[in-house]
């Protein structure tokens, strides 16, 4: 199956249907929407990453909405006020003013369509929601700046009630394909060369005959400028089991049955064979000491790798690599 590239219209068809739709436990609807993208290709929930906000509006202490963006509403404010942050603070420091948040996470599906490891989409949706932040004007800590007003330091604190019910927002959606060949022309250093050693790594490993990539890892994109101005993008994995795995029980002595008894048992948990390596290459679960001691062990003729995962260990070690 070819690469999938939406046009503007399409994606922006796309966010309207997504962002119309009530956010449920088991994204039910959100999923049958996904479904209808592309000609086989089933999405599936991967995962969700939250414990992040964005800063919201002003609130008068009646519940009426003033203004969807603090920022925005601080800064016509002070021009108001002729540049004094002072008149700004005395003209509301007694009105009551609220200010919101927006609370979120973003949930992660993916499809695959092919059997190489970049043959798959992944579709980011955000589910946020507006609560109650702090009051405006801290009158314990009166603001002498902007941003003091905008985003104090140590803001007051009150209770975070929600001002408005649970939304999607559509965030993106990639063909891992296209996305590792902008990877690979973006020039963005190391890590995105690594990326391809290890989709290639995935290919010649035990995992890739038990599932694809998108069943254990998502993609991580990250977009930046460099000094001139230009577009970067980088990519790494996440892992979708992350939050399962425990850490190694490392000792100086550890080797041997012992060593492959802690590989068996965290391939077991993460759900397919080679797992303690990606760990190694694309987390941080795995310690390069594993891996230089398993390879003590392969030196001394010990057996309990199958041969592509001694293969791809020798390879590392020779010259390790990260994503």
């Amino acid at each position: 199956m070819s690469i999938y590239t939406p046009d503007e219209a399409t994606l922006s068809g796309l966010s309207e249907k997504i962002e119309a739709i009530p956010p449920r436990p088991h994204h039910s609807a959100l999923l049958e929407l996904a479904n209808h993208l592309r000609s086989g290709c089933t999405f599936r929930y991967a995962l969700n990453r939250g414990g992040w906000y964005r800063s919201g509006g002003v609130i008068a202490a009646d519940g009426k909405r003033l203004a969807d963006s603090v920022d925005s509403w601080a800064k016509t404010e002070l021009e108001d006020c002729g540049g004094d942050v002072g008149e700004l603070v005395d003209r509301h420091r007694a009105s009551g003013l609220l200010v919101t948040r927006h609370t979120g996470r973003t949930h992660y599906f993916v499809a695959a369509y092919g059997p190489a490891p970049a043959d798959f989409m992944q579709l980011e949706v955000e589910e946020l929601q507006e609560v109650l932040d702090r009051p405006l004007i801290d009158a314990d800590k009166l603001p002498e700046d902007l941003q003091e007003l905008i985003e104090p330091v140590t803001p007051a604190e009150i209770e975070a009630q929600a001002v408005g019910a649970p939304r999607y927002r559509f965030r993106r959606l990639i063909d891992m394909r296209q996305t590792i060949a902008r990877v690979s022309s973006s020039g963005a250093g190391n890590n995105n060369a690594g990326l391809a050693r290890l989709l290639s790594d995935w290919s010649h490993s035990s995992a890739s005959a038990r599932g694809h990539l998108s069943d254990h890892w998502i993609a991580s994109l990250r977009e930046h400028l460099d000094r001139y101005r230009n577009p970067l993008i980088s990519a790494s994995l996440t892992s979708r089991h992350a939050r399962e795995l425990k850490p190694f029980q490392w000792n100086e002595e550890l080797s041997g049955v012992e060593m492959s008894t802690q590989l068996q048992a965290f391939d077991r948990a993460a759900g397919y064979p080679s797992a303690w390596y990606f760990h190694l290459v694309a987390g941080t679960i795995t310690p390069p000491k594993i891996a230089y001691a398993v390879a003590r062990d392969l030196d001394a003729g010990f057996s309990y790798l199958p041969d592509t995962e001694a293969a791809l260990l020798r390879a590392w070690v020779a010259a390790p690599y990260s994503v």
